[in-house]
């Protein structure tokens, strides 16, 4: 049933937030998501710092909360996805022993937008949580 979850999806600025107040006005976050066979193949690319090479992310992790590889990121070294409901998840993103992402994720209804919320640790140590909405492209 998560197959209905597949695709592109974009960030919608006007409609996130971080608890910090510094939400970038011009973020640019893209996510292809393909749910199969008990599984996520995640990959995602943040464009915002122009000045900056894109950053990337990438995974293939089971939906029963095993800790996988994760690549593309010196933050974390792995991914743990656990599905809650047909449509929540919660995504650990994880340094070693250490959860530096912690994310609940919420598909609407009829599968055109996601939710995720969450709390992240910055590489100083300091925590900020977000709310973000995705719009699907495709």
């Amino acid at each position: 049933m998560s197959e209905i979850f597949n695709g592109v999806w974009m960030i919608e600025n006007a409609s996130s937030s971080w608890s910090d107040g510094k939400f970038p006005p011009d973020m640019s976050l893209r996510l292809w998501l393909n749910f199969q066979d008990g599984r996520l193949i995640y990959h995602s690319e943040n464009n915002t710092d122009k000045s900056q090479p894109v950053k990337m992310l990438d995974y293939d992790t089971p939906l029963t909360g095993e800790s996988s590889p994760l690549r593309g990121s010196a933050r974390f070294d792995s991914v743990r996805v656990r599905q809650i409901s047909e449509r929540e998840f919660e995504i650990l993103e994880m340094l070693g022993d250490d959860v530096v992402v912690a994310a609940y994720w919420r598909f609407s209804d009829d599968a055109k937008n996601l939710w995720r919320w969450g709390v992240g640790k910055s590489p100083e140590g300091r925590s900020r949580s977000y709310e973000e909405l995705f719009i699907r492209q495709n």
